[in-house]
């Protein structure tokens, strides 16, 4: 299997913001030649929004851009202009795949729906990312992560402690558009591998909403089958039966989260790491059963040396642990974690400005090999050379800039 499995897949995406775009960005860490539409003088409604989570852009280097648009094309078309959408059909000939998530009237109204783009090419795999899916009395409405996949998905309810008087945003931007996008990149592969087993091609739908469900679908299938509803747990340091498990407090007030659901297999090595071998042959916790059942002052015990030292000493300390845990850690010590730029999922690219950035890559590699990025488009970038490669001459390139059709 080639490290880029994706080489020689074409992708025409019309399409604007971060959820569906997301799924061009994966396809193109994959080696996917990806087109990005955008209005020919508007250009992608994303390049408005001058901050989001707090960021500026720095030095011509926009997160909320490179995210979801790496590695792409840029091409500038006004669809509304029918020589523009002569322009997109030419593209669509030789592509393998169309995705957008245009709402289905502006679909009908540019020419750009299902029975458009099939007319043009039969074989192409039709990909629609839609907020709440493509049936249904709200099949018309748009919406973005924060309602659709976090909120009505329930992942809001799911993870908001009773004690907190509202409701948990979304743990930072783009969360549910990014889930969303890779769920829409694995559905693409999925209708390309099926194309080629059967010579068909799919219509492949995801809505955030669907996504949001099924991030959230143990609990809803729980809810379902009759089982509890409840909002999320308080964070709590120990579960009934396990001191094993659950948030505990550093002394810098900070937090790691222990997760060992075999108390009794994993209790001697643990205390062992907490400097205090003689809980082992301790008659509370000497063994299995006596462990859970005794488990609150167990808890209280590891809560108290835990909470001792700082989160740095735990982190070193627990380097040979043989039980499962992790520290809480922020974006910037997320994207500093030795075990993703070891198998390099930090990937540098070269900005606009030649300065070199860092991105994190789509969680899915072939062949042992990481994804390598390159920067996204400026705007419209891209146009005339994607321009010629479907044989316009540089006459008709202007004449087409002087109708108003592309960038």
């Amino acid at each position: 299997m080639p490290a880029r499995p994706m080489s020689g897949v074409r992708v025409v995406e019309v399409a604007q913001f971060t959820y569906v775009p997301v799924s061009g960005a994966v396809l193109a860490d994959w080696g996917a030649d990806v087109i990005k539409v955008e209005h020919a003088v508007k250009g992608d409604a994303q390049r408005g929004l001058a901050n989001l989570g707090g960021t500026d852009a720095i030095g011509g280097f926009a997160p909320l851009m490179e995210h979801p648009n790496r590695s792409k094309r840029g091409i500038g078309l006004a669809l509304e202009n029918p020589e523009a959408l002569e322009v997109l059909y030419e593209i669509v000939r030789n592509s393998d795949v169309f995705v957008t998530n245009f709402l289905p009237d502006a679909r009908t109204r540019l020419k750009i729906d299902i029975e458009h783009i099939r007319a043009i090419n039969p074989d192409i795999i039709y990909v629609r990312g839609s907020a709440l899916g493509a049936r249904g009395p709200e099949a018309e409405k748009g919406g973005y992560d924060s309602p659709m996949f976090w909120c009505r998905g329930g992942s809001s309810f799911g993870a908001t402690p009773p004690s907190l008087k509202g409701a948990l945003n979304q743990p930072g931007p783009a969360w549910g558009d990014t889930i969303g996008g890779l769920n829409i990149a694995g559905g693409i592969a999925a209708a390309l591998f099926a194309r080629a087993q059967t010579g068909e091609p799919s219509i492949v739908d995801v809505s955030l909403l669907a996504s949001g469900a099924w991030a959230n679908a143990m609990s809803i299938d729980v809810a379902l089958a009759g089982g509890p509803v409840s909002g999320g747990s308080e964070p709590r340091s120990g579960v009934p039966g396990n001191p094993l498990v659950g948030m505990y407090e550093t002394s810098d007030s900070r937090h790691l989260n222990l997760c060992m659901l075999q108390p009794g297999r994993y209790w001697a090595d643990f205390v062992q790491h907490l400097d205090r071998p003689e809980l082992v042959e301790d008659p509370r916790f000497d063994s299995a059963e006596n462990l859970m059942r005794n488990w609150e002052p167990a808890t209280e015990i590891v809560a108290a040396a835990l909470g001792s030292q700082p989160l740095a000493h735990w982190i070193e300390k627990f380097k040979t642990l043989e039980g499962q845990w992790g520290a809480v850690q922020n974006a910037l010590e997320a994207g500093h974690d030795v075990q993703l730029r070891s198998n390099g999922y930090i990937a540098t690219i070269i900005d606009v400005n030649g300065v070199s950035r860092e991105l994190v890559t789509s969680p899915v590699q072939f062949d042992e090999t990481p994804a390598a990025p390159g920067r996204a488009p400026q705007f419209a970038e891209h146009t005339d050379e994607i321009l010629k490669e479907i044989g316009a001459s540089d006459e008709r390139i202007i004449e087409l800039k002087i109708a108003g059709a592309v960038t």
